[in-house]
């Protein structure tokens, strides 16, 4: 009786703050809900209208496209970046401490205020990036980079991997410290080092950690909705439309909340496919 006692705040806070807002949701996207709900009261069954409004519509394949580029990239800069990083920072050397509490600073800044400053860094007539590879010659013109549809989905993927790169090396590096320092030195014993044993030992032992990393990271990624509005919101023609950013616009720029629960859904569906097929090959190669 007890352990239920322990249990039952933490249940009550899950079903109200989180299984709650979901299951509203799941029910808003097989009804007609607008503003005019709002005073009415009233929001009529439509069953899978809203579905088929989004299959539809002719910005769910780019949009679907856009959300697969954009985590792939982010999820692969972020994860390869974050890993070298927190490799570097195993090895204990003077201002370790310091530079990798830098590093936070890009996670702990508002995303609003961080894109914002990208928008700065990233125009293209006055900003510092173009400036910079225009003076050591490596362009000789400035780069939209997000005014053209070729060129923007990049340069938000580029801002989104800098938001995770904390995230990845403060939870790799916490997982590489656990590692014993012993299984290195009995490796290199037996002529196993760099390369090696990152294959052999770093690798199998950060797996679990990376499971986490990996999992969070695509279901953090397949939301992002701050930084795309700050850049770009969702132009130019377009080219940086995300589920997430044709959720929030169906929602509350056409007042369609419907259709817009409806793109949530497909979002969390995906989120949910991703993590069962993840984790379970995961587990299938660790139990191998």
């Amino acid at each position: 009786m007890a352990k239920v006692l322990f249990v039952v705040p933490a249940g009550v806070y899950l079903g109200l703050f989180f299984g709650y807002p979901v299951l509203k949701n799941i029910s808003m996207s097989f009804q007609a809900y607008t503003t005019k709900t709002f005073f009415t009261g009233v929001a009529p069954w439509v069953g899978l209208d809203n579905y088929i409004t989004v299959f539809q519509s002719n910005l769910f394949a780019p949009a679907l496209i856009n959300t697969a580029v954009f985590t792939v990239g982010s999820i692969a800069g972020q994860f390869v970046i974050g890993l070298a990083l927190a490799s570097f920072f195993r090895r204990r050397f003077r201002l370790s401490n310091f530079l990798r509490s830098m590093l936070l600073l890009p996670w702990l800044l508002p995303l609003i205020v961080g894109s914002a400053t990208w928008r700065s860094i990233l125009d293209q007539d006055s900003g510092i990036l173009n400036r910079f590879l225009e003076a050591t010659g490596l362009i000789h013109d400035p780069i939209p980079w997000l005014t053209s549809p070729s060129v923007a989905l990049s340069a938000v993927v580029l801002v989104n991997i800098w938001v995770g790169i904390p995230f990845n090396v403060t939870i790799l590096y916490g997982g590489l410290q656990d590692i014993p320092e012993e299984l290195y030195e009995a490796a290199a014993l037996d002529g196993a080092t760099g390369w090696k044993a990152f294959r052999h030992i770093t690798w199998p032992n950060l797996r679990p950690v990376v499971s986490v990393v990996l999992v969070l990271g695509v279901v953090y990624t397949l939301k992002v909705l701050d930084i795309i509005l700050g850049l770009t919101n969702g132009g130019p023609a377009n080219a940086t439309q995300t589920l997430a950013v044709r959720s929030y616009q169906t929602s509350f720029v056409d007042f369609q909340f419907g259709v817009g629960a409806a793109y949530s859904n497909i979002l969390i569906l995906i989120s949910l496919l991703f993590a069962i097929i993840y984790l379970r090959a995961n587990r299938r190669a660790v139990d191998e």
